[in-house]
């Protein structure tokens, strides 16, 4: 036992450890690519606006007219004491975008994700299962045709169906003018915020709108974890102890859920940090097709506005997100598979 718990905690040290190399890779890579293009971040957003004397100074304010290295360093240091910049449209801290418009993303991710799982798991168990039937082609079939069809494509499709068509749900935004008018938002999570306010009926508007771009971004990974569970599981089902555990007696679905589906856990498991960062990515485009108020919306306006200094901190905040996710699953890893520690 002490040399289990020994080599788990030498890996999640040595996974820790690991975790400042590729930090400072992604920063410098952001922070160069951010450098690519001609000129500086203050001409590029606010060139043609404002008096060259104007630009001038701030970009000295901003600290662009310093050397490549200065910057570098300011930068770095800003990142490790999570200062991620300021817009320079409208002199806003890259923070309070997390703080304001954080909330609307995750509440999307999340619920994309939990639809992803809750279909996506079940479907790749019965493909799994029963491989190469009817059932197995069909699901197969549904899970390439959601993974190749466009975020954005999918999602108008969806409005006119249910919006203009069905009239079943709202096209857009989080929720409606009035409730949003009305709602006093402490946390800037819609849904939590009704729920602490004790308004029943902002709840179920904002559940109202949020259903259809959950569902559209989480059918853009939903194919990957029907294939991944669909062959691991296929896999492990020809093991030698779920075939004597089949001989027994036990019944298939107790082996199946037990035993077979716990192995297969492992590369899911693997892959599902992966696809969280693509939801992030997805919500992107979901976001701007149903205008919905999150950090994806706010950096495509920066991108359009040019405000390189906006876009450099959030995708800053998104690559340490995502580096943070990626040494979460590799210790759930650990934890799943004793023998990822060795």
């Amino acid at each position: 036992m002490a040399a289990r718990s020994g080599s788990l905690r030498t890996y999640i040290l040595t996974r820790l450890a690991l975790v400042v190399p590729n930090v400072l890779v992604l920063l410098t890579m952001v922070f160069l690519l951010m450098r690519v293009a001609p000129g500086d971040p203050v001409s590029a957003a606010l060139g043609g606006r404002l008096p060259p004397a104007e630009i001038a100074r701030r970009r000295e304010a901003a600290g662009f007219d310093r050397p490549l290295i200065v910057q570098y360093w300011e930068y770095i240091s800003g990142v490790l004491r999570l200062d991620f910049g300021q817009t320079l449209t409208d002199n806003r801290k890259v923070t309070d975008i997390f703080i304001v418009n954080g909330g609307a993303t995750l509440t999307l991710t999340v619920a994309a994700l939990i639809v992803a799982l809750g279909v996506g798991i079940p479907l790749g168990l019965w493909a799994g299962r029963r491989r190469d039937s009817v059932s197995d082609v069909g699901i197969r079939l549904f899970g390439i045709l959601t993974y190749a069809a466009p975020v954005f494509f999918t999602g108008l499709l969806a409005q006119i169906l249910f919006t203009s068509q069905l009239g079943w749900l709202p096209s857009g935004k989080q929720a409606s003018a009035i409730t949003q008018a009305t709602l006093d938002e402490r946390t800037h999570i819609f849904l939590l915020d009704a729920t602490l306010a004790g308004d029943a009926d902002a709840f179920i508007d904002g559940l109202k709108h949020l259903v259809m771009p959950a569902v559209v971004l989480g059918l853009l990974i939903t194919g990957v974890f029907i294939r991944l569970i669909r062959v691991n599981l296929a896999q492990t089902m020809r093991d030698d102890y779920v075939e004597a555990a089949t001989a027994r007696g036990i019944p298939e679905g107790r082996v199946v859920l037990r035993h077979a589906f716990r192995n297969a856990m492992v590369p899911f498991v693997t892959v599902l940090g992966l696809q969280v960062a693509l939801l992030f990515g997805g919500a992107i485009l979901t976001e701007q097709t149903f205008s919905w108020p999150g950090v994806g919306s706010q950096l495509l306006r920066y991108l359009n506005n040019r405000d390189y200094a906006a876009v450099q901190g959030i995708i800053t905040v998104f690559a340490l997100v995502v580096v943070a996710i990626s040494l979460l699953i590799d210790i759930v890893n650990a934890l799943i598979d004793p023998r990822v520690r060795y």
